[in-house]
């Protein structure tokens, strides 16, 4: 088509359906662009680029910061309340970053390979009921524990690890406190066919292997029973009432009941449903529980950082002290003696003589200087381990008794939280073990304020016995508390508690008669370990983390037990030498709600399932195709219900579809790019259909005779002069993505000359919102 017979096109589409999308404007981008999302409740868009930096610009492109996450990015997606923006990684990595600044806010592992698509679903108010208001959850910590504690930083050493960003501690417990969220879970699937399921996009409570799942079809009066090969998934969607997913992916179809049938063709891509229903049917369960369990896995990474702080405090402490005082032992050896270092120190307590070994040690390797410097290294560091203490680690692990308590609790009420995996035992078990954990931390108190009284003792001796040396050589020795000096060399000079108890591998010996003491408290009843007082704090604090593990596995595998199969739809067959073909054709899943006049009751929430996708060239002999199906989820039901339907749209042979999204009421968008071989290349259009306009016609669902129907669906040929959408000529030639946003009604392309163009598609939308408005 000739540039002139375009525009003429464009004008007929203008008369046909007022004016077509409006260019709000057309900017230079100095990046590649490989993935795009819109906010869905602000006019911000995040962007990725080919080397997977992430952009997020506001409506007038604006941009508002720039991050680099270090990994390569393979999907994206916002939060439902947009305020979150997740990414998925090539190494299963899922990164969520604060809108407001771009600060990671979590790094989950939640995959071993690349994740290569993400959808955040919320709970709509249109699924819930009023008997789910009566049983909202109340956070009831803020009663009597001040604000959870955050991670220790002291001194500039750095807490390590902890999958936790700590420099946004604000964003994090805005983020983690969730009890004004409503119920809401993210879907993550990987190339290896592996979907996971995590609620507030923290807490995983399921995990389905697609290529474990069976899948049975009933197909006249029989049932078969098949199996996918080899499985990538390219797209999910859990609908807006949280009943269903539907998912495409690309693997071998094996009939499992004769695998014999199982031919080539069957390598191809296949459309899934599967069944959630148990997420909305518990999800006020889940909601308690996973608001209980992320937060005490919040709380389980303060305690894990500020035992790893104090360890590495208390360790150059130590270090420094040791490195002064081996010192003694060398000039002991230096002047033919065999005294130990105990020894001398106990003949200059006791008044019998000073040594030349410890005088030179006292006098010129030590000194007063040395001395000072010490005892306040030892003293400061004493200090930071009580704010540690004080501040972090033990308000936490009071936090998560209590919070354990409560889950606890909830294990008892079998009839609602039993079938959901919270298990009674497991919690009991659990709940003694963070009791044990609170004894360890007092006791851990304790030791510490003794070992720093006992050096304070002793370097107050050892400071006064210098001076007296360097006033003039004399046997005299200052008063002292003997007896504290005497323990400290006894039981310090060479040990260290404080590093013992911070140790996983340390085990304590006790006296006969506390061991039997211990056994008759548990007679008491309240707890049964008779053997807490031989592990270190850092060993206990292991052992909780491995009941908690167990303890929050049972819901992780009851839930994933539950989600199943409940239909296949093959679409189109691929050859064995295409890579990953789903992951890289033009797709869309969504969910549309339901008519008024439609068969179900005003109560109850019903919704559409549109799934929109390019046809491979050559694949089931087609060229230049899209498919368009509803009603996937609904055609297993009641013969009341509607049946699977769809349509094949034939594009303009010299236009290739480049891209494409379902939008807002039914509607579907496409991005056409001219080919190089026509006289359209360098030309594109944009195009939106109302498919209600469309004439669907049903799609059989026989097993095994043809795997793959679409061919029996009819045939719409797409004219670009069209009356039943907009049309939008580009001049310019358009590559992927396209960001849609439904809340916005806009749509942003990008060109090959690396330009971004932004479309109004509503030309009824509120464009005077104030955009300074947008990131409160």
């Amino acid at each position: 088509m000739a540039e002139g017979q375009m525009e003429e096109a464009a004008s007929s589409s203008a008369a046909a359906s007022g004016t077509p999308f409006q260019l709000q404007f057309d900017k230079p981008i100095p990046f590649q662009i490989k993935l795009a999302e819109w906010n869905p409740e602000k006019d911000l868009l995040a962007m990725v680029t080919d080397d997977s930096k992430v952009l997020l610009h506001r409506f007038n492109w604006q941009r508002l910061w720039t991050i680099s996450p270090g990994k390569c990015i393979t999907s994206i997606c916002w939060s439902p309340d947009g305020k979150i923006v997740a990414l998925g990684t090539e190494d299963g990595l899922v990164l969520l970053h604060d809108v407001e600044n771009g600060k990671m806010l979590r790094s989950i592992k939640s995959h071993d390979v690349a994740i290569v698509c993400l959808n955040w679903a919320e709970d709509e108010p249109l699924s819930r009921t009023d008997k789910e208001d009566l049983l909202s959850y109340e956070d009831r910590t803020t009663r009597f524990f001040p604000p959870a504690p955050v991670m220790p930083r002291i001194g500039g050493l750095n807490s390590g690890d902890t999958g936790l960003a700590d420099e946004n501690e604000e964003a994090i417990q805005a983020f983690s406190s969730a009890s004004c969220q409503w119920f809401n879970i993210l879907c993550t699937g990987d190339k290896d066919g592996c979907i996971c399921f995590s609620i507030f996009g923290i807490f995983p409570v399921g995990k389905i292997n697609i290529n474990k799942v069976p899948i049975h079809v009933q197909s006249s009066g029989k049932r078969t029973s098949y199996r996918l090969q080899d499985v990538s998934i390219s797209k999910v969607s859990l609908s807006r009432n949280l009943h269903q997913l539907v998912l495409l992916c690309s693997g071998k179809l094996i009939n499992t009941d004769n695998l014999s049938l199982s031919y080539d063709i069957s390598v191809g891509v296949h459309c899934l449903h599967l069944d959630t229903s148990i997420f909305s049917n518990r999800k006020n369960e889940l909601y308690q529980v996973s608001q209980q369990a992320s937060s005490i896995q919040d709380l389980v990474e303060v305690v894990r950082a500020s035992i790893s702080m104090m360890s590495k405090q208390w360790s150059n402490a130590m270090n420094l002290f040791h490195e002064k005082f081996s010192a003694l032992p060398s000039l002991l050896t230096a002047h033919g003696m065999e005294s130990s270092s105990e020894d001398e120190f106990m003949s200059l307590l006791f008044g019998t003589h000073t040594s030349p070994a410890l005088h030179q040690f006292l006098v010129s390797s030590l000194g007063e200087a040395g001395l000072k410097r010490i005892a306040k290294t030892i003293e400061s560091a004493g200090r930071e381990l009580r704010i540690v203490v004080s501040e972090h680690l033990q308000p936490a692990v009071e936090i998560i008794s209590f919070r354990l308590a409560e889950l606890r609790g909830l294990a008892r009420w079998r009839s609602r939280f039993q079938n959901i995996g919270l298990d009674e035992k497991l919690m009991d078990g659990v709940t003694e073990r963070v009791g044990m954990l609170v004894v360890q931390v007092e006791r851990f108190s304790r030791v510490a304020a003794t070992v720093l009284y006992l050096f304070q003792n002793f370097f107050s001796w050892v400071l006064k016995c210098v001076k007296i040396l360097l006033s003039e050589p004399t046997d005299q020795v200052p008063s002292t508390n003997s007896e504290l000096v005497v323990i400290f060399l006894k039981f310090l000079l060479d040990k260290d508690p404080i590093k013992q108890l911070l140790e996983t591998d340390q085990i304590f010996e006790w006296d006969i008669d506390t061991t039997k003491h211990v056994e008759h408290l548990v007679a008491f009843g309240g707890f049964t370990d008779t053997q807490f007082l031989e592990r270190s704090l850092a060993k206990q604090f292991m052992e909780l983390e491995e009941s908690l593990k167990e303890a929050f596995l049972m819901p992780f595998t009851t839930i994933s037990s539950q989600i199943h199969c409940q239909g296949l739809l093959p679409l189109y067959p691929v050859t064995s030498s295409d890579a990953s073909p789903s992951t890289s054709t033009p797709a869309s899943i969504a969910f549309y709600k339901q008519d008024k006049d439609s068969q179900h009751s005003a109560s109850s929430y019903s919704s559409t399932d549109y799934i929109c996708f390019k046809i491979p060239d050559g694949s089931l002999n087609l060229r230049n195709f899209v498919a368009v199906i509803k009603d996937f989820c609904n055609s297993r039901s009641t013969s009341s219900t509607p049946s699977l339907s769809g349509f094949l749209l034939h594009i303009p042979v010299e236009y290739e579809c480049v891209d494409l999204s379902l939008y807002k009421d039914n509607q579907v968008v496409l991005l056409l790019s001219g080919k190089s071989s026509s006289e359209s290349a360098g030309r594109s259009w944009m195009v939106m259909l109302q498919t209600e306009n469309l004439s669907f016609s049903q799609l059989s669902r026989t097993f095994p005779a043809n795997y793959y129907n679409l061919q029996e669906l009819e045939v719409l040929e797409l004219q670009l002069d069209t009356d039943y959408g907009k049309v939008r000529s580009i001049p310019h030639a358009l590559s992927t993505p396209l960001a849609v946003s439904a809340s916005r009604g806009v749509a942003c392309v990008f060109s090959s000359r690396r330009h971004a163009l932004v479309y109004i598609l509503d030309e009824d939308e509120d464009e005077d919102e104030d955009e300074d408005s947008e990131m409160e």
